[in-house]
């Protein structure tokens, strides 16, 4: 059931042989996936979070924000997660959604517009994909030798 369960929860372990960095670096090595080129920001918790740290994204295109809570455990030397999805209502789909839990998010939009040989052709206006926030995030914490452990609910 172990395996089973960390499939379904997204935990992934680190490689054999990298020694565990010490809480410090890895709360640093989630820091620096902070920069200019991601859509999302990682910062320290506000106490209402009642976690160590967040991940957070806004998008304002699908009127949507991701959140991934992080409690660093150092003497396990893992980070549990709780991804969270918020949704505004839409007009082809009423009401506020809220959703927890590692599964993916996937969303892509697109046009039409007149090509370059007179044509008429298919063009992406958005791609989003929750996985683009969660993968920098879980690559920093394996990297620092530490497990990421998918949780469904507060410690």
């Amino acid at each position: 059931m172990g395996r089973l369960w960390d499939k379904f929860t997204g935990t992934m372990y680190p490689d054999s042989g990298v020694a565990p960095l010490s809480s410090t670096e890895v709360r640093t090595a989630l820091f620096s996936v902070n920069g200019p080129d991601v859509p999302f920001r990682v910062r320290n918790a506000l106490p209402a979070e009642k976690a160590d740290l967040v991940a957070e994204w806004q998008v304002r295109e699908l009127k949507m924000t991701l959140r991934t809570r992080m409690w660093l455990i150092p003497e396990n030397h893992e980070v549990r997660t709780l991804d969270e999805r918020w949704e505004a209502s839409t007009p082809d789909s009423p009401g506020k959604r809220y959703g927890r839990g590692p599964a993916p998010h996937v969303a892509r939009r697109w046009t039409y517009e007149q090509g370059p040989d007179g044509r008429r052709q298919k063009v992406e206006t958005l791609r989003f994909d929750s996985r683009d926030m969660r993968n920098p995030l879980r690559e920093a914490v394996l990297g620092a030798g530490w497990t990421w452990r998918g949780v469904l609910s507060r410690l």
